[in-house]
């Protein structure tokens, strides 16, 4: 069974604890944009850059967040279908160099790993490293962390997102 669990430090900084299952999505719908987060099951996955192909390997609880900058049903389709190409169907991570006409044109970003910082300050889609993601700006500086059952985010401070978990 999935459940949230959010504690509050320091003022308006909150930890929140979502817990769900391998085969489940979490949702936090903010007012502009998106997060979805799923487990990785410890597959491994390409990324490919415009000069390498790298292979990502993962461990079970380990996470994908992907993000999006909108909100509502179209937006929630859209990313499970990514995270599902993605970690069901072995699509490969595409990096584009910085400076690339395609970035401000991507609906989607994806990180893969046991930590994602978000961000956003930064072009999307041209970074290969996989602990940071850009997102909408109420997201920005959000930390999420894999553990046992769920994740684990750090720096929420809208008390407006909505969180939903449904199977993936």
């Amino acid at each position: 069974m999935s459940f949230l669990q959010i504690q509050e430090r320091q003022g308006s900084l909150r930890v929140m604890h979502i817990f769900f299952k391998e085969d489940e999505i979490a949702y936090l719908v903010g007012r502009r944009g998106t997060l979805a987060i799923a487990k990785t099951k410890g597959n491994f996955f390409y990324l490919e850059t415009e000069s390498e192909e790298i292979v990502l390997f993962t461990q079970q609880e380990d996470l994908m967040v992907a993000s999006s900058w909108g909100v509502g049903e179209k937006v929630m389709r859209g990313l499970r279908c990514t995270i599902y190409q993605l970690r069901e169907l072995g699509a490969p991570l595409i990096v584009l160099p910085k400076g690339h006409p395609a970035s401000p044109r991507l609906k989607t970003v994806v990180s893969i790993g046991p930590r994602t910082r978000l961000s956003c300050k930064i072009q999307p889609g041209t970074h290969p490293e996989q602990d940071v993601l850009c997102g909408s700006e109420e997201f920005h500086e959000m930390e999420m962390l894999a553990g046992l059952g769920g994740a684990e985010i750090l720096g929420i401070a809208s008390k407006e997102c909505e969180i939903i978990v449904e199977k993936l």
